[in-house]
């Protein structure tokens, strides 16, 4: 396939990747159409832990500081990215001590529930097949190196989790479906008291 000689900008459809012969979907800035939603930094509340949250920054960073009181000045930040920084900027001594073991896991748990909780998120998720996601930051810094990439160098991390969770809601589209009679009922009858589970053949 032919790339194209000019560069293009984060949020968009890319060239193949190299390595894996797949398209690249670059993101990085949330106002950005259509991908911008898959930053950490859009707009859009998630309950979160039996709490609700204006972002998904806001559910993430909430679990790295030790004392509520702390956790709660973080989110009184005016907009997700000074979450973010203020987050960045904890001494090690106000951060859980065991942040670098449950971050990501963490991270895992609050992108599951933005793409579960609203179904438009989930649906662009989807709508992406098998493109490699990137989220593809501009200032080279450890934690933009971490969660993305800066000049095509960086774990992604986000990007990772992103498609991890994209493979997971596919596949329990499918078994959805798959556990779905054409005229809409289950599969599953109640007989005596006991589930019977018809096998498709």
């Amino acid at each position: 396939m032919k790339r194209s000689a000019k560069p293009q900008k984060a949020s968009s459809m890319q060239g193949c990747n190299d390595d894996a012969g797949l398209p690249e979907i670059h993101f990085y800035r949330a106002n950005e159409k259509p991908y911008g939603v898959f930053s950490n930094l859009y707009r859009r509340p998630i309950v979160f832990e039996g709490r609700e949250y204006p972002t998904s920054e806001h559910a993430y960073q909430a679990g790295k500081a030790a004392k509520e009181s702390v956790r709660e000045w973080i989110l009184s930040a005016p907009s997700p990215s000074l979450v973010a920084m203020a987050a960045h900027g904890l001494y090690t001594w106000d951060i859980v001590p065991d942040w670098s073991k449950v971050k990501f896991d963490r991270m895992r748990g609050v992108l599951r529930a933005k793409f579960t909780q609203h179904q438009d998120l989930r649906e662009l998720l989807l709508s992406t097949g098998d493109a490699r996601l990137v989220e593809s930051a501009k200032t080279d810094n450890p934690v933009n190196r971490l969660w993305g990439e800066v000049n095509g160098k960086g774990k992604n991390m986000l990007g990772v989790l992103l498609m991890e969770l994209r493979s997971e809601l596919r596949s329990k589209s499918v078994q959805s479906k798959s556990n779905t009679k054409p005229n809409g009922k289950s599969r599953a009858h109640s007989l005596s008291g006991m589930a019977i589970v018809e096998l498709a053949c």
